[in-house]
């Protein structure tokens, strides 16, 4: 099949977060299967950073709005893996400082930049190659499937061409002003509450959700999750109308960049077989955080995370004075909302030399994190899969995790009797259930072969790519079968 994705990140171009690690993984894996595969990404500032020479394609698409129009050109961006990457340029819209806005709010024509966007992977794909599906991922993407079935329906190039949408995150909508609609050029008959009309807002993801041919989500859990008032973020009652079309299938991990075996930013490298490495990661660890006089039994609590609402930083706060009675360091790495920077902030001046904080993101750091750390804290109120679960247990460090979403799925409760598991879960929302499944990690730890057994036991799990990857086929096969 020919597969096209379309996504506003993909790694190694441009990331924030999980989304562009897993569309960039995910291409090159459903490549591997045999299919041939492009994806479409705006070509940001960031992008142009890094391949700085174009190379077009196509050099002048008209993307037309109301009273003027925009001109976009569509770039080569190489063939790697046999993936083959296509920058939308627009260089008003996109030649930014940020992707989605600056500090005080995101971009108020986001509506306009991934409008375009989207109608410009469209409009390339009749002159570079109709493809038999797009995969298109979150609201920057999601209009793609309503252009198609609502202003591209009777262009004979493009009508029988599947969609599958993958909902990364429901808590990011892409919600605009009803005038939007005109703005974009559509009709007013779409702004309705069972298409793109959502309390008086014009929804981007809803309108991928309702228009799309198949729907996918980060993980078995969180696509269930979705359709309950808790989770759904306002959504659950179009997607529980959409339940038979929505399928969860688990995000995988890269294990050629997360592996202690071979990583070339840890300080040495370990197996299951030989754990002799980790203490040496430990102590650089300790050391890039400035805490040098950490004696071994002082268990280092690692996190590396974006400070949003949905990471639970709130509730590592409310315990923060009950934490650090115990014999532990904590290690954060992350940036984000203003407000949980402060809060990490604060822990930080109350507790010094044992809240260590970082408010930054470095790729760097965060694989020290993980390899350095004996527990790896994950008290997200919601989430759609995680990764760095993943990553935790490859390098033996041990999560501690609300058990939501992908973190259900994938986190094994440690059974003393039988000695498997691969980690700690607590249920609901409540300070104090994190605080007493820390404090059974913390028990543990002080027994080192059992600790060393639960250890084993997480580096031993395998989330790589290609067993998803194939369930995602079975999807786009659905769709094929279902459109032609």
């Amino acid at each position: 099949m020919k597969i096209a994705f379309a996504a506003s990140e993909c790694a190694p171009w441009v990331r924030t977060g999980g989304l562009g690690e897993v569309v960039g993984s995910l291409s090159r894996e459903i490549a591997a299967l045999g299919h041939e595969v492009s994806v479409y990404l705006p070509y940001y500032r960031q992008v142009r950073e890094r391949i700085p020479e174009k190379k077009y394609l196509i050099r002048s698409l008209t993307i037309p709005f109301p009273y003027y129009s925009r001109f976009a050109a569509i770039l080569d961006g190489g063939s790697d893996s046999g993936v083959q990457t296509c920058f939308v340029d627009c260089p008003e819209l996109f030649d930014r400082e940020f992707l989605y806005g600056a500090a005080g709010g995101e971009y108020r024509d986001n509506w306009e930049r991934y409008g375009l966007f989207c109608r410009a992977v469209l409009e390339a794909s009749k002159q570079l190659g109709v493809p038999d599906l797009f995969h298109i991922h979150d609201w920057q993407a999601a209009l793609l499937p309503v252009y198609l079935r609502v202003l591209y329906y009777f262009d004979s190039l493009l009508r029988n061409v599947g969609t599958v949408l993958t909902i990364h995150n429901a808590g990011y909508q892409g919600l605009f002003p009803p005038q939007t609609v005109e703005r974009l050029l559509f009709p007013w008959d779409i702004f309705t509450m069972d298409r793109v009309e959502y309390y008086d807002q014009f929804n981007f993801l809803k309108g991928g959700i309702v228009y799309s041919d198949r729907l996918t989500t980060v993980s078995p859990r969180y696509a269930q999750e979705i359709q309950t008032s808790e989770f759904g973020e306002g959504l659950e009652g179009v997607l529980q109308k959409r339940a038979a079309d929505l399928t969860g299938i688990l995000n995988g991990v890269d294990y050629s960049n997360w592996n202690p075996a071979s990583d070339g930013n840890i300080a040495a490298h370990y197996t299951p077989a030989n754990l002799a490495g980790k203490a040496e990661c430990r102590r650089d660890l300790l050391h890039a955080f400035g805490a040098d006089l950490v004696r071994d039994s002082t268990a280092v609590l690692g996190i590396t995370s974006r400070l949003t609402t949905q990471k639970g930083i709130d509730l590592l706060e409310q315990i923060a004075d009950s934490l650090m009675q115990e014999d532990v360091v904590l290690c954060a790495l992350g940036a984000g909302e203003l407000y949980y920077e402060n809060l990490l902030r604060s822990m930080a001046a109350r507790f010094p030399g044992r809240a260590l904080i970082r408010i930054m993101y470095d790729e760097a750091l965060a694989h020290k994190v993980e390899a350095g750390s004996d527990i790896f804290l994950m008290p997200s109120r919601y989430e759609p899969c995680g990764l760095s679960q993943f990553h935790s247990m490859r390098y033996g460090t041990v999560p501690v995790v609300r058990a939501t979403g992908g973190l259900e799925d994938t986190v094994q409760e440690w059974d003393p009797a039988s000695h498997t598991g691969t980690g700690f879960k607590f249920p609901g929302y409540r300070p104090e259930d994190f605080l007493a499944a820390i404090q059974r990690a913390l028990s543990l730890f002080r027994d080192r072969n059992a600790w060393q057994t639960l250890m084993r036991n997480g580096m031993a799990q395998d989330y790589s790519w290609p067993r998803s990857a194939a369930e995602y086929v079975e999807v786009y096969e659905r769709v094929a079968r279902a459109r032609s």
